[in-house]
């Protein structure tokens, strides 16, 4: 890599990681700014600053990644990714998600579903990768149940070690909901509800015996990527993986979580906005929640 772009691609990857969100969207956003750099070189464009990037360096960037059939999905992921950058460098025009040559429909990104291909992991299949799990790693094994029964995102679970107490002593006391403040989107503290109490408190308590003999962690890494990785993997090593992913967990728990809040009396639409707040996407996204996480598999209709 040339000298000058060497130095876009360190600059790139500040502004990324300035850029803010979750652990997992600094780290991805981070990946797409080191390759639109190498793309860059590839194309022999040589600029050693972000304020040289003009409008037909993206164009050329994205009809070079559509040329190896990346997915329109994962496309208009790595100009979110693009767009928050350029903002961070101060170059808003560009940055305008309605730009005349650099909007997604202007560069033929546009009409991918945003329905995800997850589904609810079954009890059966869950059970099943449960055990295989703990065979390799009881840790996991702790991070996976919360995952499941308090519907966490990859990141959640492997920090909750650090709220354990916490939830255990809100458990005690008979609460509904559990605070959940480590590995959140954006850094944004939510309240999940207990939906099944006595699956949570086996969870609970399983991690925490398991932590305090290993020196107060779920996942014995020495960094929270390292965590990461060991959690994702030996997940995938169970199979879960495709449309059971580890995200079919929290798709699991979302559906009845929706069951649970309309048994207390609540429509459908009520149970499901607030099941878009147990999930951390706020209460206005339930019609996300209906569409995505509760749809029927083929499987099931």
């Amino acid at each position: 890599m040339s000298r000058a772009n060497k130095q876009l691609s360190k600059q790139l990857i500040t502004l990324a990681r300035q850029s803010g969100g979750s652990f997992k969207t600094v780290a991805d956003r981070a990946r797409i700014a080191s390759r639109l750099a190498e793309s860059m070189l590839k194309l022999n464009i040589q600029i050693r600053d972000v304020s040289n990037i003009k409008t037909h360096h993206i164009e050329l960037y994205i009809k070079s990644r559509q040329s190896e059939n990346i997915s329109k999905r994962t496309m208009q992921n790595e100009m979110a990714a693009i767009r928050a950058i350029l903002t961070t460098a101060g170059r808003t025009k560009l940055a305008d998600p309605n730009h005349e040559r650099l909007s997604n429909s202007a560069l033929g990104l546009s009409g991918a579903s945003r329905d995800g291909s997850k589904v609810a992991i079954s009890d059966e299949r869950y059970h099943a990768a449960l055990v295989h799990i703990r065979e390799k790693d009881d840790g996991v094994a702790a991070a996976m149940q919360l995952a499941r029964y308090l519907g966490l995102r990859t990141e959640e679970a492997v920090q909750s070690a650090k709220s354990l107490k916490t939830w255990q002593q809100a458990l005690n006391k008979g609460d509904e909901r559990l605070r959940i403040v480590f590995g959140t989107k954006g850094g944004r503290p939510r309240d999940t509800t207990i939906v099944n109490r006595d699956q949570v408190i086996h969870a609970v308590s399983e991690a925490i015996k398991y932590a305090n003999q290993h020196g107060g962690r779920l996942i014995d890494k020495p960094t929270l990527h390292s965590a990461i990785d060991r959690y994702r993997n030996t997940l995938k090593e169970a199979g879960l993986t495709g449309k059971e992913s580890p995200h079919s967990l929290r798709y699991a728990y979302s559906r009845e979580a929706t069951e649970y809040h309309m048994s207390k009396g609540l429509s459908r639409k009520e149970a499901e906005a607030m099941v878009s707040m147990d999930l951390g996407h706020g209460d206005g996204r339930g019609h996300y929640v209906a569409r995505v996480y509760n749809r029927v598999s083929d499987d099931e209709s």
